[in-house]
């Protein structure tokens, strides 16, 4: 049976004795909004695609250890690779096999070698001697001539293993537009117009990578059945709630148990069903799998797979930043979802339960919060558990609290501004808080880890209470930029884009954190 390993450390630091003793030691970064996009600096590192390979991939003498198991190696090992963070990942783990590698080939995004080199980070970076080949593709993160080029490249390495050899798979976010191989009669064209079709609409990653899953030949255990017989490890870095290996790159290591009725029940919910092009009726009918693509089949027994990167490996590594500069954190969810309007209503929920001037939060407030959960996908009891650290905050006067979150929420495209669900969300957020039975000097942040949120250089913004007052007195229209998606531009303006979050390209993908940070008990005007 496949097997899932999940790198996860228990954090004990919720206890306010901890927040002291931080804060004894960390007092130069005053600034919340500071302190926040140093928070999720910390939550970026602690994901980068070196560091997770390291913990994960050890080496001793002609012995691989991975996910509790081990390989023996006779110069025996392939690597293949797909994804935004692929190319760190492979230079690490070259380094790391050493001469025991033959050939390798990684389908990495259009451009990434020179922005790498260009923001100083060398290391992710192959050597000049690699056995690697690095192919270039998928730009704007759409699957390209370039990319299914790359994709035969890796079937055909795959397709020519052996029961003696031990292939290794390297796979982040952004691996199912980079390795795109359309099942016939279907033209790449036509795929990527229903995966562009499906975005615009507003589908989530998990629905998306559903119906790349089923119009794909090497997704949904396709490529590991082409390297049967030959033993695989997949690495993963999960850019999926939930990390579901099924679904990441659009499970190309697990064999997907789908069926052509689910994916017409996505298309149908957007309205897509009508419009599709005849070859993608016919890769969906039911009769498909046994006339035209053969279903995988049982690629369990050869398949090691390894979650060695998720949101929530992330999140705790913001926690513990987030104790070294005396803030007491609280991680909500790695699992944020659903519609931004829905999750920024969220937030200024949770900072109007936390800054309300009333010694006890109406509960009226709290019915609020736990009805909206399920629309974000948040489960009660973390709401719950939630609300009573911030209750035992404002009773027992600790510092700052900072509330963590993650995942991926989705944006309705209404007009062609430029931005991402990170600006947009950071935008709607700061409305929220500038609300004055809000107001209470909160910070939100939020960005993408992988450091562009959409069509942008920007990873998302940093926003307040103070948003509102802040673009009216500089003539900028909130509404209007809302309405026409344009949050990047928006930020652009608003005080010489100062707000906005710039870290550059981070070379690692577990999707978005989320930041609020909320001032100690003290500073509120409680009654």
């Amino acid at each position: 049976m496949a097997q899932i390993v999940a790198f996860s450390r228990s954090l004990h630091l919720q206890h306010p004795l901890w927040v002291s003793l931080a804060s004894l030691c960390s007092r130069s970064m005053s600034s919340l909004d500071t302190r926040a996009r140093a928070v999720f600096s910390a939550a970026v590192e602690g994901v980068q695609p070196d560091i997770v390979v390291r913990r994960s991939l050890e080496r001793h003498g002609d012995k691989l250890l991975v996910g509790g198991q081990s390989f023996t190696l006779t110069n025996n090992l392939y690597l293949v690779g797909f994804g935004k963070a692929v190319l760190g990942m492979a230079a690490e783990a070259e380094r790391i096999v050493g001469d025991h590698l033959i050939k390798g080939v990684v389908s990495v995004p259009h451009g990434i070698q020179k922005t790498l080199r260009n923001h100083g980070k060398e290391k992710m970076l192959l050597e000049n001697n690699s056995r690697i080949t690095v192919m270039e593709g998928a730009k704007n993160n759409l699957p390209d001539a370039d990319a299914q080029k790359s994709a035969e490249c890796i079937r055909e390495l795959a397709s020519g293993l052996t029961e003696k050899d031990l292939l290794l798979m390297l796979i982040s976010g952004g691996g199912s537009a980079l390795l795109p191989a359309p099942a016939p009669p279907m033209s790449l064209q036509e795929k990527q117009d229903v995966t562009r079709k499906l975005a615009a609409a507003g589908a989530t990653i998990q629905e998306l990578n559903t119906v790349r899953r089923a119009l794909s030949l090497l997704k949904g255990g396709g490529l590991a059945q082409c390297a049967n017989p030959a033993q695989v490890v997949a690495l993963i870095l999960s850019d999926v709630i939930g990390d579901p290996l099924d679904l990441i790159a659009s499970g190309p290591t697990v064999r997907s148990d789908s069926k052509p009725e689910e994916v017409w029940d996505i298309l149908d919910h957007y309205k897509l069903s009508g419009c599709l092009p005849s070859s993608v009726k016919e890769v969906l009918r039911p009769h498909y799998g046994s006339q035209v693509k053969k279903q995988p089949e049982e690629v369990k027994d050869h398949v090691l797979n390894v979650v060695i990167g998720s949101n929530t490996i992330a999140l705790e590594c913001a926690s513990c930043k987030a104790v070294e500069l005396g803030l007491r954190p609280v991680i909500l969810s790695p699992g944020i979802c659903g519609d931004v309007r829905s999750v920024s209503r969220l937030y200024g929920l949770l900072s109007r339960f936390a800054c309300s001037p009333e010694k006890e939060p109406p509960p009226e407030l709290s019915a609020e919060i736990l009805q909206l959960g399920p629309e974000v996908g948040v489960e009660s009891w973390d709401l719950c558990r939630t609300l009573n650290v911030l209750v035992e905050e404002r009773k027992e006067g600790w510092g700052a609290t900072c509330l963590l979150a993650g995942g991926e929420p989705t944006v309705q495209l209404t007009g062609k501004g430029r931005g991402g669900r990170n600006q947009e969300l950071a935008l709607r957020v700061g409305l929220e808080l500038s609300s004055d039975e809000v107001k209470c000097g909160a910070v939100f942040l939020s960005g993408g880890t992988d450091g562009q949120d959409g069509p942008t250089e920007a990873a998302g913004a940093v926003t307040d209470g103070e948003l509102m007052e802040e673009a009216t007195s500089q003539g900028l229209d909130i509404d209007g930029f809302l309405t026409n998606n344009d949050s990047f531009t928006f930020f652009s303006q608003l005080s010489e884009g100062r707000r906005l979050l710039m870290p550059g390209l981070t070379g690692t993908n577990v999707m978005d954190v989320h930041v609020m940070l909320l001032p100690p008990s003290a500073q509120r005007d409680f009654q």
